[in-house]
């Protein structure tokens, strides 16, 4: 790819003049590879992947947008997007780091639930997105019941089917779709949600602030970001406190959480392979002994 390109987007963007000077690969993750550009004075952080996914460049860019105007949690500020024949790019705010989050866990869950205070009139957002390298649909409902049927479960579910992952955890899927309504009978609010909250999307600046990264955005049940925290760790006993003092939660999120991080395991089974797929079967399992 060609640096000057992106150098050129920054000055575009932010109306002065930049060079790289130094550009230096750092932890992209899976998904996107990640890069520290410095010129002058100048330092940012830039992800990279292939042209012709500029677009899912561009919805996370939205995404941290519409974070950073609710001011309750500190998210990297998006300078830019572009693209050439080679890669496409995001340009973002560089941030400094801390070693660790847990002395700041008690504070982002209080700040989460005030992010979580930014609803909505209905389900879903202004542009669909992507859950890892996974299209995330999210067009407008009333019905949270209809959202998560449809453009939640039943969608990785037809993935999953699609990669070959059928017999029976297909045919118990369909059964689970056919019951949601018992088990979302809460009657959550459209909050803003960050829609990919595990803790590798979560930090802690030097100066001990709490800052998200990675978003998935758009206005669901606040409890699907509470779940995705439980599912692989990494978030403490005073987060889950905080969280709870500033906004409590509605009587059965024990049984909720397993049916919001049920769309996670599938994705996890439809990027990454058949290593999900007992794990998704008992899942849907267990939800369904619920609604027996």
């Amino acid at each position: 790819m060609s640096w000057d390109a992106v150098a050129a987007s920054i000055a575009a963007a932010t109306g002065t003049a930049f060079a790289i000077a130094q550009c230096t690969e750092v932890g992209g993750g899976c998904i996107n590879r990640g890069f520290r550009v410095s010129g002058a004075s100048q330092r940012y952080f830039v992800k990279l992947n292939r042209a012709g996914r500029r677009d899912m460049f561009d919805a996370e860019a939205d995404g941290l947008r519409a974070i950073e105007h609710t001011g309750a949690v500190r998210v990297p500020r998006a300078v830019c997007a572009g693209e050439d024949e080679r890669d496409c790019w995001l340009v973002l705010e560089y941030l400094e780091l801390g070693r660790g989050i847990a002395g700041t866990m008690g504070e982002l869950g209080r700040r989460l639930a005030a992010m979580h205070r930014s609803t909505a009139e209905r389900f879903g957002w202004h542009r669909d997105n992507t859950i890892g390298a996974t299209p995330q649909h999210n067009r407008w409902s009333a019905s949270w019941v209809e959202f998560w049927r449809t453009q939640r479960l039943g969608f990785q579910l037809e993935l999953a089917a699609r990669n070959g992952h059928r017999g029976e955890m297909q045919r118990q899927g369909q059964m689970l779709l056919n019951r949601l309504d018992a088990l979302l009978a809460h009657a959550p609010v459209p909050s803003l949600l960050h829609g990919d909250l595990w803790g590798g999307n979560a930090a802690a600046t030097v100066d001990g602030e709490p800052v998200l990264f990675d978003p998935a955005c758009y206005y669901g049940d606040r409890e699907a970001d509470l779940a995705m925290t439980e599912l692989f760790g990494g978030f403490t006993p005073s987060f889950y406190a905080a969280y709870r003092d500033a906004w409590p939660l509605a009587a059965g999120y024990d049984v909720r959480r397993g049916l919001y991080n049920l769309y996670h395991v599938l994705n996890h089974l439809n990027l990454f392979g058949a290593g999900y797929h007992a794990q998704a079967e008992g899942m849907i399992e267990r939800l369904l002994a619920e609604v027996r």
